[in-house]
C-alpha cells in the first residue's frame, strides 16, 4: 500500500470509521465544554489563574486514568472498556447541564470525565494496530489526529457563539449527547475482540504500569521522542490562556474561540501534508526539527503582536507540532499487543499531565508577566528543551537504521 493511498485505505475499513466518528463526537463536545467552562468562570471570577485552572481539570485528572487504569484495556475486551467509560462520562456531564448546579460540583464531575477518558484514549490507541497496518495506520492515526482537531476547531468556534448568544448549559448537553452517541458507535459496529492479556498475565495496577515504564525505557530511543511529546504541556499555553489574552487585546469574548481554534486548524493542514508527503523514511527525521520549531512560532509572541498576527503564529505553532503523529505511530508500533494499552496510556498520561500543568502555570505566570510574554517564553523554553532530544532521537533513529541495513 502507498503512502498515496493510506487515507482511502483506512477509510475502507468499517471498523475503523466507527471508531474515528465516535472519537469525532466526542471530541467535538468536549470542546464546547472546554469553551463554557473557561468563559462561564473568566466570567464569575476575571482570574486567568482560575479560567486556566478550569481547563486543568478537564484534562489533569486523566493522568490517574491513564497511568493506573489504562492496563485495564489490557485485562479486559478493549471494545467494552471503551462503552463503559463513555457511559460514565455521560453521566457525569449531565450533572454538569444541571442549570444552577454550584460550579465546585461541576468542576468535580469535570474532573471525573477526564478520569475515565484516560482508559478510554488507551483502549482506543491499543485497538487501531488490530484494525489498521502500515500506512494505512499511520494515515489512520494522521486521520485521528486531524479529525480532532478539527473537532477542536469547530468546538471553540462554536462554543463561543453558543455561550455568546445562549448560556454554558447548553454546551455542556451537547457535550453528554456526543458521549453517549459515541457509545452507540462502538457497541454497533465494534466487533468483540477477547482481551489480549492472559489471566495469569494480568498483574496489579502498579506492576503493570511499571512495565509499561520499563518497555519505554528499554526501547532505543523512545526516551527522548517521549520527552519531545511532553512539550505539549509548554505549547498548550495558548488554549489556556485564550480568555485573557482576549481582554489583553482588547477584544471581546467572541475571539476567544479563534485563540482556541488557531493551534488546531494549523494543525490539521500539517497532520494532512506530513502524512500524505513525507514518507516513512523521513517522517522520524522531521519530529525534531518540527517541536523545535514549534516552540520558536510562540516565542515570537515577545514582539507583543496584535490579534491577526498572533493567530498566524498560533497557527505556524500548531502545523509545525504535526510531528505528533509519528510519535504515536512509533509508541504503538513497538510496544507488545499485550502491554501496548499501558504503554500508550502512560504517553497518554504524560501529554495530559503536562498539558494540565502547564496551563496552570501559564495562567500564575501570565498574571505578572501578561499573556503574550507568557507564551513566548513557554515557547523559548520548549527550544531550548527540543534541540537536545531531537538530537538523541536522531541518533537513536540512525543507529536503528544502520542495524536494519
Amino acid at each position: 500500500m502507498t503512502k498515496r493511498s493510506g487515507f482511502l485505505a483506512a477509510f475502507r475499513v468499517v471498523e475503523f470509521r466507527a471508531l474515528w466518528g465516535a472519537e469525532a463526537l466526542s471530541q467535538l463536545g468536549d470542546q464546547l465544554a472546554r469553551v463554557a467552562l473557561a468563559v462561564l468562570v473568566y466570567a464569575r471570577t476575571n482570574s486567568a489563574a482560575l479560567a486556566a485552572l478550569t481547563l486543568a481539570l478537564s484534562i489533569l485528572p486523566s493522568f490517574i486514568g491513564s497511568t493506573l487504569f489504562a492496563g485495564l484495556a489490557d485485562r479486559y475486551p478493549r471494545r467494552e472498556v471503551m462503552v463503559v467509560c463513555d457511559v460514565i462520562a455521560a453521566a457525569l456531564v449531565i450533572v454538569m447541564s444541571i442549570e444552577g448546579m454550584p460550579l465546585g460540583i461541576v468542576c468535580l464531575a469535570m474532573a471525573g470525565v477526564s478520569f475515565v477518558g484516560g482508559p478510554f484514549k488507551s483502549a482506543r490507541l491499543a485497538l487501531l494496530p488490530e484494525v489498521l497496518s502500515g500506512e494505512a495506520y499511520v494515515a489512520g492515526l494522521a486521520a485521528r489526529g486531524i479529525t480532532i482537531q478539527i473537532a477542536q476547531l469547530l468546538g471553540f468556534t462554536a462554543g463561543g457563539l453558543v455561550v455568546a448568544l445562549i448560556n454554558p448549559y447548553v454546551a455542556l448537553a451537547i457535550d453528554a449527547g456526543t458521549f453517549l452517541l459515541s457509545a452507540l458507535l462502538v457497541r454497533i459496529y465494534v466487533p468483540y475482540r477477547p482481551a489480549p492479556a492472559s489471566p495469569s498475565a494480568r498483574k496489579l495496577f502498579w506492576a503493570s504500569t511499571a512495565r509499561g515504564a520499563k518497555i519505554i525505557a528499554s526501547i532505543p530511543g523512545l526516551r527522548s521522542l517521549y520527552v519531545l511529546t511532553m512539550l505539549a504541556g509548554l505549547y498548550v499555553g495558548p488554549e489556556g490562556l485564550a480568555p485573557a489574552w482576549s481582554a489583553e487585546l482588547g477584544e471581546t469574548a467572541k475571539v476567544v474561540g479563534l485563540l482556541m481554534a488557531a493551534p488546531a486548524a494549523g494543525l490539521i493542514v500539517g497532520s494532512w501534508a506530513f502524512t500524505k508527503f513525507a514518507g516513512p523514511e523521513l517522517r522520524p527525521r522531521l519530529v525534531g526539527p518540527l517541536a523545535a520549531l514549534t516552540g520558536f512560532c510562540l516565542m515570537l509572541c515577545v514582539f507583543q503582536p496584535g490579534l491577526w498576527v498572533a493567530l498566524a503564529l498560533l497557527v505556524l505553532s500548531g502545523l509545525c507540532s504535526s510531528y505528533q503523529v509519528q510519535v504515536g505511530a512509533t509508541f504503538a508500533t513497538s510496544a507488545p499487543a499485550e502491554s501496548r494499552a499501558q504503554v500508550m496510556g502512560l504517553l497518554n498520561s504524560g501529554v495530559l499531565t503536562a498539558q494540565g500543568l502547564g496551563v496552570v502555570l501559564a495562567g500564575v505566570v501570565a498574571e505578572q508577566i501578561g499573556v503574550a510574554n507568557t507564551v513566548a517564553l513557554a515557547g523559548g523554553i520548549g527550544l531550548v528543551i527540543a534541540l537536545p532530544a531531537a538530537a538523541a532521537w536522531n541518533r537513536a533513529t540512525a543507529a536503528r537504521e544502520t542495524a536494519t541495513g
